[in-house]
């Protein structure tokens, strides 16, 4: 199989799609592989190193997408992407569509195969390709949170633990998933008071029992969540429903009873987020004010951090693109029946059930096109 490489093209977006040695594995199984000169520069893999790996370097985008079948990516493809995209192309990548009506549409109209990473489970129904990121994003959400809430970037101007005499900030955590269990690690060493809450009261125990009883567990309803909204000094929004927008969680009126200068960072952006007054943001303007409240919403936040996480990323998704190359779409489903749900569009066809919902559109069986 033709397998393409691009640089990414999102604002201050560093990773990529595949290191040297997932190249050299898939060249050495017959594959080609078509590498976008300087698309891995970012994470500090160089073009010698692709090369040595048996890739094929090779000017612009153009001739990448035009030559290759699949093409392995980290996020959704952007405007200035989508011309490039052909007709049982398919795309590998974080697709995040249910917020991106245009983008759905595109790949409708031009019969993309989206494949999204974030919404393959394994057999235990977690989400192993969309994980390594979420573990990313969780930690860096409690460092970027204590950098804004200082004075000067327009913060409430407290220190998450405090010191003698005064006391520690209060850090409430929307969603108990794994963004929000890594936010309350980092929160808690950092010697935070957190309150994490969640729908689950089982997953609420298993957190209790983790941390030994030193953080605060709440069953999230609109009335706790208000109480924990209005004495955050940060708030993580850290809500996932697979493949679906988030739900707003967190209402306008509820930011408004935060402290001037409290910090809210929504991790759940890429899904439209669970916070009312959450816009996407990208890291060259990453914040706003709503309310008094300072908003970070980043839609890319790893990517801040590329030779991390295109490492953490590429040990999840290689499998699967190996797969993909090795036995086609049809095959690698047929050989492993969780991958179906990782297709979002197909032929011109939402085969995304969340998708399909969010955006009310038409949702298609794949089991019935293949």
């Amino acid at each position: 199989m033709n397998i393409g490489l691009p640089k990414e093209v999102k604002d201050n977006e560093y990773r990529v799609g595949l290191v040297p040695a997932g190249v050299h594995a898939l060249v050495e199984e017959g594959h080609k592989v078509w590498v976008q000169k300087k698309a891995g520069e970012g994470s500090g893999f160089q073009d010698s190193e692709y090369a040595n790996a048996g890739g094929n370097l090779v000017d612009t985008a153009d001739e990448v997408y035009a030559r290759s079948e699949l093409i392995v990516k980290v996020k959704e493809p952007i405007a200035e992407e989508y011309p490039r995209l052909k007709a049982g192309q398919i795309v590998f990548s974080y697709l995040h569509l249910a917020p991106l009506p245009d983008l759905t549409q595109l790949l409708l109209d031009k019969k993309v195969v989206g494949v999204a990473y974030e919404t393959i489970p394994d057999r235990n129904r977690t989400l192993p390709l969309l994980t390594p990121m979420s573990e990313i994003a969780g930690r860096m959400s409690v460092i970027v949170g204590s950098y804004y809430l200082q004075k000067p970037k327009g913060g409430r101007g407290v220190l998450l633990g405090g010191v003698p005499g005064a006391k520690p900030a209060t850090v409430a955590i929307i969603g108990a998933g794994t963004v929000g269990i890594n936010a309350a690690k980092m929160d808690m060493g950092l010697g935070a008071h957190v309150r994490i809450l969640d729908v689950d009261l089982d997953r609420l125990r298993h957190l209790d029992d983790l941390f030994f009883g030193k953080i605060e567990t709440v069953l999230s309803n609109a009335y706790t969540t208000a109480e924990a909204v209005k004495s955050a000094e940060l708030l993580v929004g850290a809500v996932l429903i697979p493949g679906a927008n988030a739900p707003k969680l967190v209402t306008r009126k509820m930011v408004a009873s935060m402290y001037p200068g409290a910090v809210i960072v929504d991790v759940a952006v890429d899904q439209g987020g669970c916070v009312e007054t959450t816009r996407p943001t990208s890291h060259s303007d990453p914040v706003y004010f709503e309310e008094g409240v300072l908003h970070y919403c980043v839609t890319n936040m790893p990517g801040a951090m590329p030779r991390t996480s295109t490492i953490a990323l590429t040990n999840a998704t290689f499998p699967y693109v190996k797969k993909i190359a090795g036995l086609g779409l049809k095959g690698a489903i047929k050989d492993n029946r969780l991958l179906k749900e990782g297709v979002n569009t197909f032929d011109g066809y939402v085969t995304c059930a969340p998708v399909a919902e969010s955006q009310n559109r038409p949702h298609t069986d794949l089991d019935q096109m293949l």
